[in-house]
C-alpha cells in the first residue's frame, strides 16, 4: 500500500469559512489560463503565461483553493467567461432554475444577476415575469438582452448597488468560484441589505468538487477557479453569512451545488456598525475639543509635560499635533528611552527626574490605563504639579477632580493640590456619564 504523502500544515486563510490552516492538496504546478484566454494562433497559445497553481485544502471545511491565485491575471473585462448552455440536460437545468427563481420574485420586484454572461437565465425569467425589473452585471459586457433586461458593464458593488436598486432577488451562478473572497462578498451583501433595511433573497450556484475528489479527477482544478467548493465548504460559507437558509441542494448529478437564503432586516452586525460610527464621530470631535483645551493652557502660560514618549503616548502626541516647539517637555521613567526622540514630532525624551529641578504646572498622562502606576511613581519620586490630566470620553479630565474609570477615591494616590471648587452641574454630568459607562 502506498504511503500517504503528508504535507506540512500552512497558515492560509480559507476564502469560504475563514479558517486559517490548510494542507497541500496538489503538488504545485504551472499552467496557462484554461477558459478565458482564447488564443487565436498556435504561437499565441504556446507563448501564454504559465501561472502558479498551488491548491491547498482547508482543514476545517474541506474547501480547495489556489493560494497563489491573483485576480489580475484573469482578464474578465476583456473576455466573457461563457458556459456552454446548449446541452439538453444542462438546458433543462437552466429552465428549471429560472422557473424556480421566478416563483421567489414578488410582483413588480427587482432581480439582479451577478456575472450574468450573455444573459441566458435572465432572458428566460424576464419573458416569464413581464412586470418585474431585471438587471445583469458583468464586466465583459457580452449581453444579449433582446430588450428583456438591462445590462450593466461593471462589477456588482454591494455598498453601492444594494441601495441603488434594492433587489428582491440576487442571482449569482458560477461566479463565487472566481472571487478572491467569496465569504466577504456575501457578508458585504448581508451587511448592506441590513443597513438599507432590505429583505433580499440570494440564489448561489457553483460547481461542487465532492465527486472530483472521490473519483480523483485532477482536471477540475484550474486557474480561473480560485475556489473549489465542497458540500461542507459551501454550507459553512452560507452559514457564516446568514441563519435564514431556505434551500441547499445538489444538481446535475451532484456536480453542482446551490442554495437559497435570505439576508437583511436588522442584523446584529448593525450594532457593531453603530458603535463604530459613534466612536469615529467622538474621535473627530475630541480632536477639536482637545485642541481648544491645549491652546487655552498655552494661553494661560501653563508649563506642560507629557509623561511618555513612545507607544500610546507617541500616538497621543501625534494625533493632537503636540509639536516640539509648543510642547517641548516629554519625560519617561524608562531609562532605555531617554535621549531618544518622539516619533513624528521629534521631542527629545527626558528622564522623569527632569521634573524635580524643572517643575511644571500640568502633567498629561496619555496612557490613561496606566495612570495609577504613573501617579504612584510621581508621588514616590517627589515630583509636584498642580494638575494631572487624562484623556477620557473625548476631553482632558482632571485625575482627582473629575469622574473617570481609571481610579477610585480609595485606590488613587493623592497629590498635595488644593481641593477643587465644587460644581453641581459638572458633578451631575460626570456622574451620569459614569453610570452609562458602567461605573458607579
Amino acid at each position: 500500500m502506498r504511503k500517504p504523502n503528508r504535507s506540512v500544515a500552512q497558515i492560509s486563510p480559507c476564502p469560504a469559512c475563514g479558517h486559517q490552516l490548510a494542507v497541500a492538496f496538489l503538488e504545485p504546478f504551472r499552467q496557462p489560463l484554461a477558459t478565458i484566454a482564447w488564443p487565436s494562433s498556435e504561437e499565441q497559445a504556446k507563448a501564454m503565461q504559465q501561472l502558479p497553481h498551488s491548491f491547498v485544502r482547508c482543514t476545517d471545511c474541506g474547501h480547495v483553493y489556489n493560494r497563489d491565485f491573483c485576480y489580475e491575471n484573469v482578464p474578465y473585462d476583456e473576455k466573457p467567461n461563457l458556459m456552454f448552455n446548449r446541452g439538453a440536460i444542462w438546458t433543462n437545468h437552466l429552465i428549471q432554475t429560472a422557473d424556480l427563481l421566478s416563483g421567489y420574485l414578488p410582483e413588480g420586484g427587482t432581480a439582479i444577476e451577478i456575472g450574468c454572461g450573455e444573459g441566458h437565465l435572465l432572458r428566460h425569467m424576464a419573458a416569464k415575469r413581464r412586470g418585474c425589473r431585471f438587471l445583469g452585471f458583468d464586466p465583459s459586457g457580452a449581453f444579449l438582452t433582446e430588450g428583456l433586461f438591462q445590462g450593466r458593464n461593471e462589477l456588482f458593488l454591494p455598498e453601492t448597488h444594494m441601495e441603488q436598486y434594492q433587489p428582491d432577488l440576487l442571482i449569482c451562478r458560477h461566479v463565487i468560484e472566481h472571487l478572491l473572497n467569496p465569504l466577504g462578498f456575501l457578508q458585504a451583501i448581508q451587511f448592506y441589505a441590513s443597513r438599507f433595511n432590505l429583505r433580499t433573497r440570494i440564489y448561489i450556484e457553483t460547481p461542487c468538487v465532492d465527486r472530483a475528489i472521490e473519483n480523483g479527477r485532477v482536471v477540475d482544478f484550474y486557474y480561473e477557479h480560485y475556489s473549489h467548493f465542497t458540500t461542507s465548504s459551501f454550507t459553512k460559507m452560507i452559514q457564516r453569512t446568514t441563519h435564514e437558509i431556505e434551500l441547499l441542494t445538489h444538481n446535475y448529478n451532484r456536480e453542482v451545488i446551490s442554495g437559497i437564503f435570505r439576508v437583511g432586516s436588522q442584523h446584529p452586525w448593525l450594532e457593531i456598525d453603530n458603535q463604530a460610527a459613534d466612536f469615529r464621530t467622538q474621535a473627530q470631535v475630541s480632536a477639536d475639543v482637545l485642541a481648544i483645551q491645549l491652546e487655552q493652557m498655552l494661553a494661560q502660560r501653563k508649563r506642560i509635560a507629557i509623561w511618555g514618549g513612545t507607544g500610546k503616548a507617541a500616538v497621543f502626541i501625534n494625533r493632537y499635533r503636540m509639536d516640539a516647539k509648543r510642547f517641548p517637555i516629554v519625560v519617561d521613567s524608562d531609562a532605555a528611552k531617554v535621549n531618544t526622540f518622539v516619533p513624528g514630532q521629534g521631542q527629545r525624551i527626558l528622564f522623569r527626574d527632569h521634573l524635580l529641578k524643572n517643575p511644571v504646572d500640568i502633567i498629561i498622562i496619555p496612557m490613561a490605563w496606566r495612570a495609577q502606576d504613573v501617579l504612584l511613581e510621581i508621588q514616590e519620586t517627589g515630583i509636584r504639579c498642580d494638575q494631572i490630566l487624562l484623556e477620557h470620553q473625548g476631553t482632558l479630565v482632571d485625575f482627582h477632580r473629575d469622574h473617570h474609570p481609571y481610579a477610585t477615591a480609595d485606590q488613587a494616590p493623592r497629590l498635595s493640590i488644593p481641593a477643587p471648587h465644587y460644581n453641581p452641574q459638572r458633578a451631575a454630568y460626570w456622574s451620569e456619564a459614569s453610570q452609562i459607562a458602567g461605573h458607579s
